[in-house]
């Protein structure tokens, strides 16, 4: 393959927040989240890296070839054919770290979009389908990467093609109804400690309900709405986890006696609950989270990543 040639503008992206799981739909099911990260980057005609970032994990994230956006980066262009010498990234994080909110696929599928933008045949070279399966091999599932590329809600999965395991996801879209409030802890989960609390095997009678409620949860969030909070219990992964998060468990379990369509988002600990209320509904849904928690009202982002 020829080495690419790159656009000398500089190039700037916006990437959606995204909330996996639902509930019952673990590791298939992604929603994108109004609330987005932006990155920029240009190439530089002098070799090395020069990196910015403001916002969330501001003071963690490290400015070197480490940086996840920017090995993402270098992964698009090794798809395409070659790094460029030298690259400016600005990044300017909104969406929390380790809260169970996307930040690793944002930077992922940001990182993946600006590569492609940056070279001249990039969108010719890597289709959407494409950036899919590179962001799900680093992510290593494809429901928030799913959710932070394409936007709305996606239902995403893997499946054998010619011996080789490929993602795949279809989109859905979300009614217009349907909005969310993510309450937000102060401290961080690992995804990592998340999954090593998932049980081996579950009881079948759980297996059955989840698999029901799975299904329901496309019929609920793209034509009934009245059906989020039957389709959003879970009977798989969020008690396992509830040691690791004990405050987020008991406001989910608050949440849900009352009748809201609440889960863990992702990995957690950040609790989603999805609504069709009205602004005083938002606010007294605020108030009950205590003052552990930052409460957002956010909208169901329509578009996913985007170059601006």
């Amino acid at each position: 393959m020829a080495k690419p040639t790159f656009k000398a503008n500089p190039i700037q992206v916006q990437v959606p927040a995204t909330s996996a799981n639902l509930g019952p739909g673990f590791d298939s099911f992604g929603l994108a989240l109004g609330m987005h990260d932006r990155y920029v980057a240009q190439i530089l005609d002098d070799a090395g890296l020069d990196i910015d970032v403001t916002g969330e994990g501001a003071d963690d994230v490290p400015r070197t070839d480490k940086n996840l956006l920017v090995k993402a980066m270098y992964k698009g262009f090794d798809f395409l054919g070659g790094k460029p010498k030298g690259v400016a990234v600005r990044a300017l994080n909104v969406i929390p770290h380790g809260r169970g909110l996307g930040s690793s696929a944002s930077a992922i599928v940001g990182g993946l979009s600006l590569a492609r933008a940056l070279v001249l045949t990039g969108s010719d070279k890597m289709s959407d389908e494409k950036l899919l399966q590179i962001a799900t091999e680093m992510e290593g599932h494809p429901d928030n990467v799913a959710a932070a590329l394409y936007g709305n809600a996606v239902v995403a999965w893997k499946e054998e093609q010619h011996g080789k395991e490929v993602a795949q996801a279809i989109s859905l879209s979300v009614d217009t109804r349907i909005r969310a409030i993510a309450f937000i802890p102060a401290t961080a989960v690992a995804t990592s400690k998340a999954r090593k609390m998932l049980p081996e095997t579950i009881p079948h009678r759980d297996a059955t309900r989840n698999s029901a409620n799975s299904a329901l949860l496309v019929h609920a969030l793209t034509l009934r709405p009245d059906l989020l909070y039957r389709a959003t219990e879970d009977f798989l992964h969020q008690s396992y986890r509830a040691e690791a998060m004990p405050a987020s468990f008991a406001l989910l379990t608050k949440l849900r006696a009352a009748g809201v369509a609440a889960f863990i988002s992702g990995a957690g600990p950040t609790v989603l609950a999805l609504h069709t209320g009205t602004e005083a509904d938002v606010a007294e849904l605020s108030r009950a989270a205590g003052s552990k928690f930052e409460a957002k009202s956010l909208e169901i982002s329509r578009t996913g990543a985007t170059i601006l």
